[in-house]
């Protein structure tokens, strides 16, 4: 681990490059300085105007818009201090997140529309950086990272998502930072108990006439809140933007590179499958421990190729997700005489290289697990008289009844993949006015040509049940205690139990329009269209079973293997997305509306590099009445929402203990109805004291489900859709006031997720939970400290369990016992400078 001293070594130049335009100017005032760099930094001023530009035809005040849309500002951030970036969007109504997963690739979930964040857009500036909202084992916050360069991020919930992007029951638009007259710039260093060293740096400003420029991004080296014997997060992201105005309008050129891995958390045993009652704490800790360990950087893959031979390659858990990525873009906006025209383009371009250690079956009492393989290794070796264990690799015995008792198995993915996305978007507005009110109309193009190819393996291994755990070797002995074979190899239980390639190419084009139509001052009806077609093209490896031939060891003898055919495949989907909305604003102050939207989602480029995939296309029906309120700084907006999903796919593919792989597969198809009511508020009740809170409540329930193998449907019939709440939301309290020349800043956050289920039975649940986290920021001048905590009380709560083999029927107790927990209690310190 870096010390503060190479830390800042590292980070001298960067923050040089960042910060030097800024010296060149002519210094101001410090108050000064910290106003320009943070317009809401005052304590006790009424925050601007919340004006808004997703799912709208133009700009406008959140208040006027017809839909349930959320800023969040920089300031919001400093106040939420979110874990990670699902940390922070599930700290707004109808946005179930679960964030355990790591800094990357976590769960967004839309007001029970049941899926991991397939339903959600990552967007910059109005664009998504890659079509598709889950890539290859990606998705948007993998790409887009939040730092200082996002001056603000807009999150529509509902409403004209499907108009106004692909596969998205919400959108989450990331407004980046743009030059002005007045320069500014900030540089933060956060260092965090976990380990955790970050600097942040940004600075805009003009070049030359009518031109700005903004650059900024972060480098960040994490241990982790869990303990894998390596680094968690290592890594960072830059981004700049060029923008020169014109009499009419202006144009932006931007650049997006991000270089970074994150090693994904996985879930772990926490009582004894034996008995429920106790708990595995003593051997895997609750908040520090995972399966990822230091046994697993020296990976040996092995697998049998098309051409019939033996491959062998190295692979090391610790590189993680490893994303490197790069974007660049363009964007044209324009005023023709009241004609708005905007025109984007981007490209993108990037590769994952991905490993994890993936959960599989509960722990096993050692004899039992040992005695399972007796009938295969007496077939394979010979008359086989006992068993026993031995650390992987080597003849030092290991004793499982000195520890728990228990053994597991985990599996090693390997992934690698290459994507690339090019898209743009062309609009076209003109409010036109009539005999009966005004429209407002907005018409859309849309392209996008993407793709991405895969390698995958896969790989299962024999682990003690242990944080950081070592592998093992379970070895066959005859009557004189010679050693007649093993189980395993070097730890490995099953080589390349699941193997696959494939590639794919997209074409879709899409056309949309938006009508807002002002009847009378307050009154206004919108409605959208937009149709989508897609072409795809792609081919899949086909695989066989196949023995590599080691007779020393059963790993290799029900292996996957490359028969050198490929299957090339082709889809055309198309889709057809609408809403329909009306506001009525009463006055300034009070408000009403009403929508419905219909989505289509067809399904994902990677159905063309599969083999054998379930392809549907997946349709959603929103309906949502709101009410809004606002008076000052107070504001209530109450929206009450009803989704019928259908047809729902709930089916998975289950993990099978007896080959080792992950092709068990459990087709549902049915519906999903979720009907709830969402509530956003913040109560100023002085200048110095606000109240902000999000809560949702909700009934998400499964409907009218058919299987095909003969599992039972019928006791999946109104249950709560897998891992979703039925309540869910948080309060967060802020204290502002002044003492001398300091601004002080004191809040809390209190977070409540309520109880859920890993199964489609219901019959394992997941109980509820809360947490509460606080800080303080002091802010002098130009200089900012701030110290937050979260989850001070170590309050425990599991996120999912173990869907590998849990999905159908649960975990064989009534609360989970396998399972992906919280963080325990960590603390940061972020230490800024705006100028």
């Amino acid at each position: 681990m870096p010390n503060i001293k190479q830390l800042a070594y590292a980070a001298l130049p960067a923050l040089c490059f960042v910060a030097a335009p800024s010296w060149a100017q002519e210094t101001t005032s410090a108050a000064a300085s910290a106003e320009a760099s943070d317009p809401q930094a005052a304590v006790g001023d009424v925050p601007p105007e919340e004006i808004i530009v997703t799912g709208s035809t133009r700009a406008q005040r959140r208040f006027d818009v017809s839909y349930a849309i959320n800023t969040i500002s920089q300031a919001d951030v400093e106040k939420i201090a979110p874990v990670n970036f699902a940390d922070l969007i599930g700290q707004l109504p109808g946005f179930q997140t679960e964030i355990t997963g790591g800094e990357v690739q976590n769960i967004y979930r839309i007001r029970g529309l049941p899926n991991d964040g397939g339903f959600v857009s990552f967007q910059q500036d109005g664009l998504p950086l890659f079509h598709e909202n889950d890539g290859v084992f990606f998705r948007g916050d993998a790409i887009l990272k939040q730092d200082l360069m996002t001056d603000h991020a807009e999150v529509v919930r509902g409403g004209p998502a499907p108009v106004y992007a692909s596969y998205s029951g919400a959108i989450i638009n990331a407004i980046t930072v743009t030059g002005e007259e007045t320069p500014r710039g900030k540089a933060q260093l956060t260092l965090g108990d976990t380990g955790l060293y970050r600097l942040d740096a940004y600075q805009s400003g003009p070049i030359a006439k009518d031109t700005y420029y903004a650059v900024g991004g972060f480098l960040r080296y994490h241990d982790g809140y869990r303990d894998n014997g390596f680094p968690n997060d290592k890594g960072g992201q830059i981004r700049a933007n060029l923008k020169h105005d014109l009499d009419n309008g202006s144009i932006k050129l931007n650049l997006n590179y991000v270089n970074d891995h994150n090693v994904f958390y996985l879930p772990i045993p926490i009582a004894d499958p034996r008995d429920p009652s106790v708990s595995l704490d003593p051997y895997i800790d609750y908040f520090t421990g995972t399966m990822n360990s230091p046994a697993l950087r020296n990976v040996n893959l092995k697998y049998r190729d098309g051409a019939g031979v033996i491959q062998s390659r190295t692979s090391d858990l610790s590189d993680g997700r490893h994303m490197q990525m790069v974007n660049f873009g363009a964007q044209y906006d324009a005023d023709f005489d009241g004609w708005l025209v905007s025109a984007k383009v981007g490209y993108t371009q990037g590769k994952l290289d991905f490993t994890a250690f993936y959960s599989t079956t509960n722990p096993a009492d050692a004899d039992s697990f040992a005695n399972g393989y007796l009938a295969r290794a007496t077939a394979a070796f010979g008359a086989v008289n006992r068993f026993g264990y031995v650390l992987a690799g080597t003849n030092t015995v290991y004793d499982p009844d000195a520890a728990s008792g228990l053994v597991m198995q985990g599996q090693y993915r390997d992934i690698h993949s290459k994507f690339y996305s090019g898209q743009g978007n062309f609009t076209v507005a003109k409010k036109f006015e009539t005999g009966i009110g005004s429209h407002d109309i907005k018409l859309g193009l849309y392209a996008s040509l993407y793709g991405e190819d895969s390698r995958t393996l896969y790989q299962n291994y024999l682990i003690e049940v242990a944080g950081k755990p070592r592998t093992l070797d379970l070895v066959a002995y005859s009557a004189s205690g010679a050693e007649l074979g093993r189980v395993t190899d070097n730890g490995v239980l099953n080589y390349a139990a699941t193997l696959n390639q494939g590639d794919s190419d997209a074409k879709m084009f899409a056309i949309y329009a938006n009508d807002t139509w002002e009847i009378v001052p307050g009154l206004r009806i919108d409605a959208g269209i937009r149709h989508e077609r897609y072409s795809y093209e792609g081919w899949a490896a086909l695989t066989e079973q196949a023995d590599l031939g080691d007779r020393t060891t059963l790993a290799d003898d029900a292996t996957r293997a490359f028969t050198g055919a490929i299957i090339n495949q082709k889809g055309k989907p198309n889709v057809t997305n609408w809403t329909v909305g009306a506001n009525y604003d009463f006055s300034d102050h009070v408000g009403v509306y009403g929508r419905a939207s219909h989505l289509e989602t067809p399904p994902s480029v990677q159905t063309v590099m599969s083999i054998n995939p379930t392809i549907i296309t997946t349709v959603a029906d929103q309906f949502e009445a709101g009410l809004k309120l606002a008076a000052g700084r107070s504001y209530l907006y109450v929206t009450g929402f009803y989704t019928n999903f259908d047809p729902l796919n709930a089916s998975f593919l289950a993990y099978d203990p007896t080959t080792g792989r992950n092709d068990v597969n459990v087709p549902f198809i049915g519906e999903a109805q979720v009907k709830g009511v969402e509530f956003d508020g913040a109560w100023s009740v002085t200048p110095w004291f606000t109240l902000n809170g999000a809560l949702t409540v909700s009934d998400p329930k499964y409907k009218n489900f058919e299987s095909a193998t003969g599992a039972d449907p019928e006791q999946a019939e109104g249950n709560q859709i897998v891992r979703q709440p039925k309540i869910y939301g948080n309060i967060r309290p802020s204290f502002d006031f002044t003492s001398g020349e300091t601004d002080i800043s004191v809040y809390g956050r209190y977070t409540y997720m309520g109880k859920r289920y890993v199964d489609l039975y219901n019959n394992t649940a997941l109980p509820s939970y809360g947490t509460i986290g606080a800080g303080v920021t002091l802010r002098r001048a130009s200089w900012q400290v701030q110290v937050v905590g979260d989850n001070l009380f170590n309050a425990h709560g599991l996120t999912e369990g173990n869907t590998r083999t849990d999905s159908l029927s649960g975990q064989g107790s009534s609360e989970a016992i396998y399972g992906r927990p919280i963080f325990g209690r960590n603390f940061r310190l972020v230490v800024s400078k705006s100028w």
